[in-house]
């Protein structure tokens, strides 16, 4: 992976997670969905973030089991 790419994934993530953000202190706004997808282009390039996910995932994976 080229270095821009690296570099616009990061941006790209960076600014879901933010309007995640914003949109979970706003009731009406579902911050979910963009923050979502923002740990992904952020987790592609950094492996920490891909090791947190893969986390919450199983996380959420057994909480929705019981």
């Amino acid at each position: 992976m080229s270095s821009i790419t690296k570099i616009i994934r990061v941006v790209l993530g960076v600014i879901l997670l933010i309007i995640g953000l914003i949109g979970g202190l706003i009731p009406i706004f579902q911050g979910w969905i963009f923050g979502l997808p923002g740990l992904m282009l952020l987790g592609s390039v950094f492996p920490s973030v891909k090791k947190m996910t893969n986390k919450l995932i199983k996380k959420a994976k057994k909480s929705l089991k019981k």
